[in-house]
């Protein structure tokens, strides 16, 4: 068994070129002994566990969906959205748990005055391929490159 307090988790921050997408994130999994991105079948954990921090006016990431994981979030104080690909804003608040299941495009951001704190608990696959469906962009995991993609004939090349 492994015991740790959040006020010991260093903080790791991130931030896009321009800062539109801002965040601070506490690797609650890391610091229990677990393994970046690696389930138990590496040796890590069977989920992720962060807690988030959005400054007003930022957001989390570009929207967003997964092929394999799963996210779960508990809001514990601040105001935000949550937005799904058809553009719908789902408020977020203190108290508020949401799930994006494989498929289900999102992205928060912060909408209110405060900082908009949650906790993030992610599933662990050994593969999983995030899309971007603004810009067509798939992340591949685990290489972590960003490519665009192209329609291909399933045989060309092959034979």
């Amino acid at each position: 068994m492994r015991k740790i307090n959040i006020a010991d988790v260093a903080a790791e921050q991130r931030r896009s070129p321009k800062g539109r997408f801002e965040l601070e994130r506490k690797h609650v999994s890391l610091a229990l002994g677990g393994k970046k991105d690696a389930g138990e079948w590496a040796g890590g954990h069977p989920f992720d566990v962060e807690l988030t921090t959005l400054l007003p006016g930022k957001r989390n990431f570009p929207l967003h969906s997964h092929a394999a994981q799963t996210e779960h979030y508990i809001v514990l104080s601040g105001n935000g959205i949550l937005r799904d690909a058809e553009g719908k804003e789902h408020s977020l608040a203190p108290g508020d748990h949401a799930i994006c299941h494989p498929g289900d495009a999102h992205q928060i951001e912060n909408t209110g005055a405060e900082p908009l704190i949650y906790y993030v608990i992610a599933d662990h696959h050994r593969a999983d391929v995030t899309s971007y469906p603004r810009t067509g962009k798939r992340q591949l995991k685990p290489e972590y490159r960003v490519v665009h993609v192209s329609e291909a004939d399933y045989y060309a090349d092959e034979e």
